[in-house]
């Protein structure tokens, strides 16, 4: 019986809570205002300075002829030779220039590239926004050992928020199972206190971004 009447004091008491809510103790706060400073320089330059300070590689194209030249005077630096996209758009465009490829799904050997678009870039994080909605499914992320994104400059955002606002409007009702957002190489300084990168995933990301914002 005790239990009961203690029981309904406390339902009553969050009843009453419910009814009489207590007023904001801040009502004039802004919650959407921007609370970080704004940086100099367009967002293509906040994006790559962002970028290469936690680690990743920038490659600014003009064209998107010119991302295929980049990339074949890379991959002869870089020594790399298996080359894997998914893709549509992309295996269209290295089809094109008969860039060699493979859309190969089960075998990931050691020094592989994996070539990826993304939904957004995050210019003051330098963070690549990619999802399992894109055409490289989820593995196409971690497994490679070198990660080249493919983006351009329309797709370019100030904040975070922005960035999911544009996921949430090119997709409506049907958001992508995964959003994750790639901040450079892994991390980590759990063993001893030591930082270590790459921790897991592909040992260099690079982000060639193309111009799609030239007039003509």
């Amino acid at each position: 019986m005790q239990d009961s009447t203690s029981r309904e004091k406390m339902l009553k008491k969050i009843r009453q809570a419910l009814i009489n809510k207590t007023a904001p103790r801040f009502p004039a706060t802004e919650w959407d205002k921007n609370v970080y400073t704004i940086s100099e320089g367009s967002q293509e330059e906040q994006f790559a300075k962002a970028f290469t300070a936690i680690g990743g590689k920038f490659i600014y194209c003009e064209t998107e002829l010119e991302f295929l030249e980049q990339l074949i005077n890379i991959s002869k630096e870089y020594d790399w030779k298996l080359f894997y996209a998914w893709e549509k758009k992309i295996t269209e465009l290295m089809d094109k220039a008969e860039f060699p490829y493979t859309k190969e799904d089960k075998e990931f050997p050691e020094g592989m590239v994996g070539i990826t678009s993304c939904e957004a870039l995050v210019a003051r994080l330098g963070s690549v926004i990619v999802s399992s909605r894109q055409g490289s499914g989820r593995r196409l992320f971690p497994v490679p050992t070198s990660h080249i994104v493919m983006a351009y400059t329309s797709q370019l955002v100030p904040e975070m928020k922005d960035a999911l606002s544009m996921i949430k409007n090119k997709y409506t009702d049907q958001i992508p199972s995964m959003i994750a957002s790639l901040t450079g190489p892994s991390r980590t300084a759990d063993i001893e206190k030591t930082l270590v990168s790459p921790a897991h995933g592909p040992r260099d990301i690079f982000v060639f971004l193309i111009d799609d914002n030239q007039a003509g």
